[in-house]
């Protein structure tokens, strides 16, 4: 099934080759569509009648429910994390951390991904229609916050049937809705594995997405975010991907990958792509625009901009809730968005609560791509955390 091909179906068993054996990934997956049966109340008070939460399955959920594993998507993810679409050979995003033997072992594991609420790969956003007057959302659809994600994905693991999640996994964006699965529902939930993220956005990394914005809402054909059905504001929105990109790099994997190559001699005519960043940065820019919605951009950046768990307490105060959770903290030592300093953060507020708790800190040049790219060395760490929160909760279970 294509992407953007949606059904509702339950919850899919792992496939296997023609010879019975499991395959090196989970092989071909479909997306599946929820559908909440009460309207969804919004943090900001708004409320969506008829939400629909897209979402993938990968293994077998153990006859007691306790094997299940949500990973959550950053920016620009989406459901489809692992396996393939029929007719496709592009695997999910995080195809490399999932399936039989990988760190979220399918052959172990039960493991769940949704599209995030404000998305627009299947699950209600922007883009979505509107069921009161059959048109796009556009601006009319509410602001969302990294809460209402979690909110619509504890609706969709009650949905499934799993009363407490084995653990929550995810990196950047989908690191913050890792904390927030801590804090929001400390009893459904047995360990958190929280990458490349922070607790709440730095000044600077707030301004970087303002960044972004402007370039989407500065389009002339973004048109107020009324462009559906008419030319999407793809130059801003391949411009703001441009910005965004630069920030998923560092100086030192840019400096190896490119360093100053050009791909033609300079002629002097004109400012067309002379070097080879250039063109790397306009390739990720124009692949963004045919895959992502401009509006959803914007309502996904500021729902990060918006994420800030000590606001009103302490980070401390705040994490006194996580005093019962194993926690998995790992950063990069290049990623320079969400550096390191801000994940050890995370780690001294849970430590204060008694939280069991383990930090890593991979050393990598791929600055925050690492979460991506580094799957080797988070694969080992992942693995052995996941092999004992299991145990612990197969042993408690026996004691009850």
């Amino acid at each position: 099934m294509k992407q953007g091909e949606l059904k509702t179906m339950q919850p899919s068993s792992r496939l296997t080759t023609e010879s019975g054996s499991p395959r090196s990934s989970p092989g071909e997956v479909e997306t599946a569509v929820f559908h909440p049966p009460v309207p969804f109340r919004l943090q900001s008070g708004a409320t969506l009648s008829k939400p629909a939460i897209a979402y993938e399955t990968y293994g077998d959920l153990n006859a007691e429910r306790t094997n299940a594993v949500l990973i959550c998507h950053a920016l620009s993810g989406d459901a489809h994390a692992a396996g393939y679409y029929h007719g496709e050979g592009k695997p999910g995003w995080w195809d490399r951390m999932i399936g039989p033997g990988r760190a979220f072992d399918t052959d172990r594991y039960f493991i769940i991904c949704s599209n995030v609420l404000g998305g627009c790969k299947g699950s209600s956003g922007p883009s979505s229609t509107n069921p009161q007057t059959g048109k796009p959302y556009g601006l009319s659809f509410p602001l969302v916050t990294i809460a209402d994600m979690v909110n619509a994905q504890k609706m969709l693991i009650d949905f499934l049937g799993i009363r407490t999640l084995l653990a929550v996994a995810g990196g950047s964006m989908g690191g913050m809705q890792v904390l927030q699965w801590g804090v929001s529902f400390p009893d459904a939930v047995e360990a958190l594995i929280s990458i490349a993220t922070a607790a709440r956005h730095s000044a600077l990394q707030i301004a970087l997405n303002e960044v972004g914005r402007q370039a989407v809402m500065s389009d002339p054909d973004w048109k107020e975010g009324d462009y559906y059905g008419r030319k999407p504001p793809g130059r801003g929105l391949a411009l703001a991907r441009m910005v965004g990109h630069i920030t998923y790099l560092s100086e030192k994997s840019m400096e190896k990958k490119f360093g100053r190559v050009r791909r033609r001699k300079e002629d002097g005519r004109g400012f067309t792509e002379e070097f080879e960043v250039e063109g790397y940065l306009k390739f990720k820019g124009d692949s963004f625009v045919k895959r992502f919605d401009a509006n959803s951009y914007l309502y996904l950046t500021r729902a990060i901009d918006y994420f800030d768990l000590s606001a009103d307490r302490s980070l401390a105060e705040i994490f006194k809730v996580l005093s019962r959770h194993r926690l998995l903290a790992i950063a990069f030592s290049s990623d320079w968005l969400y550096p390191p300093v801000q994940v050890k953060e995370i780690v001294r507020a849970a430590k204060v609560n008694g939280a069991d708790v383990t930090y890593c800190e991979i050393s990598s040049d791929y600055g925050h791509d690492a979460f991506l790219t580094e799957t080797v060395e988070q694969s080992r760490i992942i693995s052995r955390f996941l092999e004992v929160t299991f145990n612990r909760m197969k042993n408690a279970t026996k004691r009850d």
